[in-house]
């Protein structure tokens, strides 16, 4: 009887000693008609973005009427008293999103209390930490945007970067939102910023900005969601954007690559992204995608199938960029689940993981800097160097850095000090700018009880 060579077997038992082991992911859709109102749901109904737009859940009594007895009151009072005590986002969820929460089985509430997409996609309030829902210094802007507006929804952040906000919708609202004082209709807690001028003459002063700014060279076109922007105008942006000789990155942000990928695969879509990838490359521009996954449930045959056809229109590249949150991505399995769920099936490069924002009730969900420390060094190794995404903190006024580049940090207090190299559009007339250190703050659960006594007592005017 032939045995396998010694390196081998020694190889084979090494790759089931790692910490993490491989698999390559098989991506699944999960079966919608295990929700009674879809029960008769065809597949081409469900492929049909008009018919995903039209079902959409915006509530406690539609989701009743979509899941069927399985979600008991309890569920429900949970929801209804999240939405009236902390949400910063209301409820709007695709057919496709709902159909990643809780996969394998009829909806019931013990899956989905437990389940990661159900955990950051339809906040309930016993999700929200009892003592504090949110950081004594969270604000509704925390990065501090809209005041880097050069044209009312257009902030110049960066040097050589902006972003370009076409609308204040999305396909589907997240409940960890850094956008939450602009995006979705207000709730409760938020009454929600409006723009003012018409979408038309907003779109003409951004594209004036730039065609006159000749150092910025790479605009991302978010919102909200593109995929929400009438695809007549976005084309249209996208076209004149084209035409400027400066910019030579295009980045468009959609999450609705993961939570509506009917739409992307709509033929008028594929043949408009197909001509704009060809008058980009024609000009040598490189035109992507960024979007926004944060589990590996997500990642199903039809956002492989949007995200491959996009690629084939010639777009240069498909990117995520998601979220540290606790109970959906905080452990090294789960991050590296979802990077090889992004490759595998999806070809979309895994590109950043953000610690989350500090918006009001988000203390819950948000990491302290020390973990996203531990969870860049786990992960490390395991997937090719290209496709290792960088865990970054968005430090206000500062803007991303690596988790590792704090110059110090107090992790009695959760306070870590950032310095920068740039300076924002409303510093210019600032000759400290470059000196002052910023600060990003750990979530207050996470401290020790010293930290914690100290953030109790704390008022506004406090030094931190």
């Amino acid at each position: 009887m032939k045995t396998a060579p010694a390196p081998l077997v020694r190889e084979a038992a090494d790759a089931l000693a790692q910490p993490y082991g491989y698999r390559r992911h098989e991506a699944i859709e999960p079966d919608w008609r295990r929700f009674p109102a879809w029960r008769h749901v065809t597949a081409a109904e469900w492929r049909d973005p008009q018919w995903q737009r039209a079902h959409c859940v915006k509530g406690a009594r539609q989701l009743r009427e979509v899941a069927g007895p399985g979600l008991d009151d309890t569920f429900y009072d949970d929801l209804d008293a999240d939405q009236r005590q902390f949400a910063t986002m209301p409820i709007l969820l695709t057919p496709q999103v709902l159909n990643t929460i809780g996969p394998n089985s009829a909806p019931d509430a013990a899956t989905w209390y437990a389940d990661p997409v159900r955990r950051y996609m339809l906040p309930v309030a016993s999700d929200r930490h009892p003592r504090w829902p949110s950081h004594p210094l969270a604000s509704r802007d925390s990065l501090h945007e809209a005041e880097m507006w050069v044209v009312e929804g257009l902030t110049h952040r960066y040097p050589t970067k902006v972003l370009a906000e076409l609308v204040t919708t999305c396909p589907q609202y997240c409940g960890h939102c850094t956008r939450m004082d602009l995006v979705g209709t207000s709730t409760p807690q938020v009454d929600k910023y409006r723009f003012v001028l018409r979408p038309a003459d907003r779109l003409d002063r951004m594209i004036a900005y730039l065609r006159a700014t000749p150092t910025v060279r790479d605009v991302v076109v978010s919102g909200g969601d593109v995929a929400n922007v009438p695809w007549p105008r976005l084309r249209s942006f996208l076209d004149r954007l084209l035409d400027i000789d400066s910019v030579r990155d295009i980045r468009l942000a959609s999450k609705g690559l993961i939570g509506l990928p009917q739409h992307w695969l709509a033929p008028d879509v594929l043949d408009g992204m197909a001509a704009l990838a060809a008058k980009a490359s024609a000009r040598g521009v490189s035109l992507a995608m960024h979007t926004h996954a944060n589990n590996a449930q997500q990642i199903t045959p039809l956002v492989a199938e949007a995200s491959r056809a996009l690629l084939a229109a010639g777009l240069r590249d498909v990117r995520n960029q998601g979220v540290l949150l606790h109970g959906v991505n905080h452990t090294p399995e789960a991050l590296l689940d979802l990077c090889f769920a992004l490759l595998d099936s999806a070809q979309i490069m895994p590109y950043y993981f953000y610690l989350c924002d500090i918006v009001p009730g988000a203390e819950h969900w948000r990491l302290p800097l020390a973990e996203a420390q531990r969870l860049q060094h786990a992960i490390m190794g395991y997937l090719p160097g290209f496709a290792t995404p960088r865990l970054v903190c968005d430090v206000p006024y500062v803007g991303k850095r690596w988790v590792h580049q704090a110059d110090a940090y107090d992790r009695e207090l959760g306070v870590s000090d950032w310095s920068k190299n740039y300076l924002t559009s409303v510093e210019h007339d600032d000759p400290q700018a470059l000196r002052r250190v910023h600060h990003y703050y750990d979530p207050l659960h996470t401290l020790p009880e010293t930290g914690q006594a100290y953030w109790a007592d704390w008022q506004p005017g406090d030094e931190r």
